[in-house]
């Protein structure tokens, strides 16, 4: 018997890690991560830029630091960015003296794509295996750091990086549960999984499933599932309650524009073919589900590990199956990107056994090549941004237009510029309110408003946004910014996100003076057209759609918003004023 026993205890102490070795795999893990982290850093900083739509966002955050709300443009209630948490991290740190919002967007994004890539990272590493001596190696995460959009979009502007920080952090949150080791209590992991619709509405479905994983992770009964529920939702709501006050709608007015509920299955297959095919997407991905099947072959599963697991990729698959649902993107790849991060969680990193060299070599080959060598098509400098195009590369295209490597401020954008300076100009003469309208041959012609300020249209409104004054209404025929554009229904054959159009015409039907005989006399515009707007916005429901956005925002007005928030939401009408002036 103290025969067995001694051998028993052998065994026991043989299944201990030494540790030396311990020591030396500790140092191992986080070298990996730390050089894989940092090579995703300088790949992503090399490739910084601005995006028109991030600038976009840069000029909200610009009203609310001066004082004028969360508006696009002083005296119009319109929520022209998608992401909530996004616009007001650039508020809380935008304050800084003598700091340009351009680079601000620019760092801060970039360091949120780092920290949620080292979470995320780490988050992996701990489930990897049970005991401390477990060698990894980097394995999913070269999929995501090979592929161009996600270097690009770490910059860009526009809240990708903290889509990254958001989903590293919540993943980090869930394997901390499983493994028993909770970094905070789980109210706080609930609270910051409903982070997710306000960092980005469709974001709600993995706050479904991680919300559903941490339930399942932490039962404690009912009454304590209640209450992280309330904690999950408290913030959500709150904000929802203000968004139907304060701008009258469901939704970002993106979403109005992108017709986010609509379905056009057909076209987000071509997006997410646009996305795989130039990088042969379908290779790492058969070489990571190989890797992942070795793993768990080898791996002690448990049910925590196969909740949080789960998670991931009942999430990735549902954010994939949105984005092809709703059409897809006109940016290449960005959209997807959300959902691809989501898959690749629970294999970022992947236990270094004999079996697993050969598939974790093959991925870093691909890796490799795909760096250095797959672009897509229309990757070529000199490729100007064209509407006809349903599906762009935009950081080659506006590095193209503004003749810079790595184009950051709005100034750097020779088209924004060739817009902004002519205005400014005729500001700084005549301060009188007009709209501005653009002759075919490049001059400007100036129509007196009636309602008190300057109103200028043009497609990108971002960049001549940061470079006009903040009074002056910038509208744009597409309805990012336009509450007339964005309840218009959509082109069928323009690309998805610019496929609305109300250009001039709408602005001079609406505020310009005179008689449609003087408006038409210098040629931008037919009597016809503007009566025929004029009628379309005078059907039943549309003059309340306006004093939504319009009118003093007062307690009755918010109330009044606030209830027929829903109704206003889907309020549409034809893009073709001639059919719209037809009131139903």
């Amino acid at each position: 018997m103290s025969t067995t026993v001694a051998d028993a205890s052998a065994g026991a102490h043989a299944e201990q890690p030494e540790p030396g070795r311990r020591h030396r795999a500790r140092i191992w893990n986080w070298f990996v991560l730390g050089v894989t982290v940092a090579v995703f850093a300088v790949l992503a900083w090399n490739r910084r830029w601005m995006s028109d739509d991030g600038l976009i966002v840069l000029r909200t955050v610009r009203q609310i630091l001066a004082g004028n709300g969360p508006v696009f443009n002083v005296g119009e209630r319109v929520e022209s960015n998608t992401s909530t948490l996004w616009t007001y991290l650039l508020v809380a740190f935008g304050w800084i003296p003598g700091l340009r919002l351009e680079w601000l967007a620019v760092i801060l994004g970039l360091l949120c794509s780092i920290g949620g890539l080292l979470l995320a990272l780490d988050g992996t590493r701990r489930l990897a295996g049970p005991t401390r001596s477990t060698i990894v190696a980097p394995a999913g995460v070269l999929v995501l750091i090979a592929l161009p959009p996600f270097r690009d979009f770490a910059t860009s502007g526009l809240e990708t990086g903290l889509i990254t920080l958001w989903l590293g952090t919540t993943w980090w949150l869930l394997v901390r549960h499983a493994r028993r080791t909770p970094a905070c209590p789980v109210a706080v992991t609930a609270l910051v999984i409903g982070l997710g619709v306000l960092v980005r509405p469709d974001l709600a479905l993995f706050s479904a499933f991680a919300g559903l994983g941490l339930l399942l992770l932490e039962w404690r009964g009912w009454r304590r599932a209640l209450l992280w529920a309330a904690a999950a939702a408290a913030l959500p709501i709150a904000y929802q309650i203000f968004r139907m006050g304060y701008y009258g709608l469901l939704t970002p007015n993106t979403a109005l524009v992108k017709e986010a509920s609509n379905a056009m299955w057909s076209r987000g297959w071509d997006y997410l073919a646009d996305f795989t095919g130039p990088y042969y997407l379908w290779i790492p991905l058969v070489l990571c589900a190989v890797l992942g099947g070795l793993t768990l072959r080898r791996a002690r599963i448990d049910r925590p590990v196969v909740i949080v697991v789960a998670v991931s990729l009942l999430g990735g698959i549902a954010l994939a199956l949105y984005v092809i649902r709703v059409g897809g993107d006109f940016m290449h790849g960005r959209m997807l990107l959300p959902a691809l991060f989501s898959l690749m969680l629970p294999i970022m990193v992947v236990r270094l056994t004999r079996a697993t060299v050969v598939p974790a070599l093959a991925l870093g080959v691909w890796a490799i090549v795909a760096t250095g060598w797959l672009r897509t098509d229309f990757a070529t400098a000199g490729k100007p941004v064209d509407e006809t195009v349903t599906i762009a590369d935009e950081r080659v295209a506006y590095v193209a237009a503004s003749h810079h490597a790595h184009p950051i401020l709005a100034e750097d954008f020779d088209e924004f510029t060739a817009i902004a300076r002519p205005i400014n100009a005729m500001l700084a003469t005549d301060r009188s309110p007009a709209i501005l309208v653009q002759s075919k041959e490049g001059g400007w012609h100036r129509y007196p408003s009636t309602n008190g300020r300057t109103i200028a249209t043009f497609f990108n409104i971002g960049g001549p946004g940061m470079l006009l004054p903040l009074d002056m209404w910038v509208h744009d025929p597409i309805g990012l910014a336009n509450p007339v554009a964005a309840h218009t229904t959509p082109y069928p054959t323009r690309r998805i996100g610019h496929n609305k159009y109300a250009g001039a015409a709408w602005e001079a039907a609406q505020f310009a003076r005179g008689t449609p005989a003087e408006l038409i006399a210098q040629g931008d515009f037919t009597v016809g057209s503007l009566d025929a707007i004029r009628r379309t916005l005078a059907c039943r429901h549309n003059p309340e759609m306006l004093e939504s956005v319009r009118a003093p925002l007062t307690a009755g007005r918010f109330w009044r918003n606030f209830v027929h928030a829903v109704g206003r939401t889907g309020l549409r009408y034809d893009y073709d004023p001639r059919v719209a002036q037809t009131c139903p």
